[in-house]
């Protein structure tokens, strides 16, 4: 396997700029040094090619999930292009995401849908340089720069493993990549080489992403057959301090009726765990229960109004699908 410093021998550290000057510069480029083995200098020649990207954290100041509402949002993910183009994804990928829907026990639909709210089926997969946007990130954005910085450490760890040029790849302004964007630790963890070609390259190969995408579902417990989410009728009196919580579902759907929510439709198990949610619909406040399966595609995204335009837009295509 090639060494960082032999893939980036035309970086010379009398060129250091930027990010290799930056004040935790060094600390971070010792730590790679004497965590994971690097040549210091190396990692200091990668951050003085990073460039420090002003227009990424206003991206992260602005994120959808927290400045739209609901409808708003869904508008944005479930409509008809978005549909159709997941329908062309699925009929042309349709092996591929059968195999991987089997093997990983996954609903097939819920793999397109996220590849379809992420890229649009690889259609729009970033133009940040991974590089420019983990060391913006990591060294600039205090409140979440303790995350980013072993992003990147994962990052250059991944391009070694896969030697990669770590100034050429190209994702998200949050560091995301390929079809699915992965973050570079759940590549390292989930990515899968899904055509055997001895390769992972969920950037431009569609097989390794749909495979690399059910493996992350499958390792965080997606469970086949079961529900997602279910509309929720409230009584007058319902305990507001179990809405919308983060964490995985603990009430049954028994224990939430003496809380004062219970499903719309008939014929749910009354031990299944549920968490009940709130969204701001066309016509006002909306109430849903969010089962285990929905938690799963939070830990995607921990936005609830992902998880539910995963959902639906899934539930579309499906449909266009059984038509076709």
């Amino acid at each position: 396997m090639k060494s960082l410093i032999a893939l980036l021998s035309l970086c010379s550290v009398a060129t250091m700029a930027d990010y290799s000057s930056h004040e935790m510069a060094d600390e971070f480029a010792q730590s790679m040094a004497e965590e994971h083995g690097f040549d210091k200098k190396a990692v200091l020649a990668v951050l003085s090619k990073a460039e420090r990207q002003q227009s990424i954290l206003d991206a992260m100041s602005r994120p959808a999930e927290k400045t739209k509402q609901w409808f708003e949002y869904r508008d944005i993910f479930v409509q008809p292009s978005r549909i159709e183009q997941g329908v062309a994804f699925w009929q042309e990928h349709k092996a591929t995401i059968t195999r991987a829907s089997e093997k990983y026990g996954v609903a097939p639909e819920v793999i397109v849908a996220i590849i379809g709210v992420e890229t649009r089926y690889g259609r729009h997969a970033g133009s940040y340089r991974v590089i420019d946007a983990l060391t913006t990130l990591g060294f600039d954005y205090p409140s979440r720069g303790k995350f980013f910085r072993k992003e990147l450490a994962h990052y250059l760890l991944m391009t070694q493993e896969q030697e990669q040029d770590p100034l050429l790849l190209k994702g998200s302004y949050a560091g995301a990549m390929g079809y699915g964007q992965f973050i570079p630790s759940s590549y390292r963890a989930y990515a899968v080489d899904f055509d055997g070609d001895n390769k992972v390259d969920i950037w431009q190969n569609p097989v390794d992403a749909i495979g690399s995408v059910a493996n992350y579902f499958r390792a965080h417990r997606w469970q086949t057959g079961e529900p997602v989410f279910a509309r929720a009728r409230i009584a007058k009196k319902h305990d507001e301090s179990v809405l919308n919580s983060k964490a995985r579902p603990e009430f049954s759907l028994s224990e939430l009726k003496k809380k004062g929510y219970t499903p719309v439709d008939e014929g749910f198990a009354s031990t299944l765990k549920a968490v009940p949610l709130t969204y701001v619909g066309d016509h006002g406040t909306e109430f849903w229960l969010g089962f285990d399966n929905f938690y799963v595609i939070t830990r995607y995204n921990r936005s609830h109004m992902y998880a539910k335009a995963v959902w639906l837009l899934g539930r579309e295509i499906k449909a266009q699908m059984e038509k076709s």
